[in-house]
């Protein structure tokens, strides 16, 4: 087998281990793209599982074979994370975790909204406000403890989630 290169003989002379490329199999062909715009009903302060709640949203992710599903969080006071969805005890001890590491108080300057509101973006810049998901099978590709958290910094708003597929 000729080796392809742009050195000359002589630069490759020495060369040890040279292989051929390995042979890659073309993905699955998707379906396309979709993108949705999906509200999400106030949730009170503390962390959720929303993971049921976008698979009944989007139908649409039962079309793709694979690819890749970009969450997106248009709420200031709100994230999204990836985290186990089998114990009761995670989401309050997330939400927990998160006020003891960026507590209320007046150290801040931006108050205009209460006591809660520095804090709240502070948590969402920490948290982040987007996700990419792999998507197999039309379904998440999960960890087998896996879901998808919306973690409301603050209390009561109507959130908006566009959810891109492709």
């Amino acid at each position: 087998m000729a080796l392809r290169t742009n050195a000359t003989a002589g630069q490759c002379r020495g060369m040890t281990g040279i292989r051929s490329r390995p042979s890659i199999k073309p993905m699955a062909a998707t379906r396309g793209r979709s993108k949705k715009t999906v509200e999400l009903p106030a949730f009170p302060r503390g962390s959720h599982i929303v993971t049921r709640t976008i698979y009944e949203a989007c139908s649409e992710l039962a079309e793709f074979e694979v690819g890749l599903a970009n969450l997106f969080c248009m709420h200031t006071s709100a994230s999204l994370t990836i985290n186990e969805n089998a114990s009761p005890g995670v989401p309050l001890d997330l939400a927990d975790s998160l006020d003891r590491i960026v507590p209320e108080g007046r150290m801040y300057r931006h108050l205009d909204e209460g006591m809660d509101d520095m804090p709240a973006h502070v948590k969402s810049s920490l948290m982040g406000a987007s996700l990419t998901v792999p998507v197999t099978g039309g379904r998440f590709a999960f960890g087998i403890w896996q879901g998808i958290y919306f973690i409301e910094h603050r209390s009561g708003e109507i959130t908006l989630f566009e959810i891109r597929f492709w």
